[in-house]
């Protein structure tokens, strides 16, 4: 679903600020040798992750949903110093090219990967955060904003990538869509929860910013 024209998303790319060199490399070998490379975050919203962490200026970070490490590099544009950004991902067969560009962009020591089932794994991590991206199943969004919540800096933001599902949230919902079906009860659990507060932007599919109080 496309919410703006082919011609002013361009213009909209081509008035943002440039894609990093390394991540412009990243870009390509995750297209050439990865499945499913749409997952990427990719320049504009890695971009607009970037922005938000930099004006955050975060200590720790929490990411769901490594892929191939695109959106983490873009989230430890903004990190403090002596910061940290914990990322976990299912897939082990993208352990060793996340921890390639890791490496490569000589922040490598900030950043712990984890792989395996992220709701055994977030119990587990004894700090509290200042940002965190969810982009993983969605059928367990509402699951890891439950154990994430109690860990969260009071002013931390929640960011969740996918919420319009390419318009399907709009859509009548096939009996067998868990996942749409997870995505339009997870919108409603950030809009109804009273403690966060929620703003849902349009941006490529769908991106939501929640605020905790």
């Amino acid at each position: 679903m496309e919410f703006i024209s082919q011609k002013l998303d361009d213009y909209v790319v081509n008035h943002t600020q440039e894609e990093p060199k390394l991540l412009q490399e990243l870009n390509r070998e995750t297209c050439a040798k990865v499945l499913q490379p749409r997952m990427l975050s990719g320049h504009y919203q890695g971009r607009i992750l970037s922005m938000i962490s930099k004006i955050i200026h975060p200590n720790n970070i929490l990411e769901i949903g490594t892929y191939t490490g695109y959106s983490a590099l873009c989230l430890m544009e903004g990190i403090q110093q002596d910061g940290q950004l914990h990322t976990m991902d299912i897939n082990e067969e993208l352990h060793d090219l996340q921890r390639k560009y890791f490496e490569k962009s000589g922040l490598g020591g900030q950043i712990f990967q984890y792989t395996g089932n992220a709701l055994d794994i977030i119990p587990k991590l004894n700090l509290h955060f200042d940002l965190v991206f969810i982009d993983a199943d969605k059928e367990n969004y509402t699951n890891y904003f439950e154990l994430i919540l109690p860990k969260m800096k009071r002013g931390g933001i929640i960011l969740s990538d996918n919420v319009l599902w390419s318009g399907k949230v709009l859509e009548k919902v096939k009996k067998d869509d868990r996942d749409t079906t997870a995505l339009i009860a997870y919108n409603k659990l950030l809009h109804s929860h009273p403690k966060v507060e929620t703003i849902v932007l349009p941006i490529r599919d769908g991106l939501s910013i929640c605020r905790v109080k």
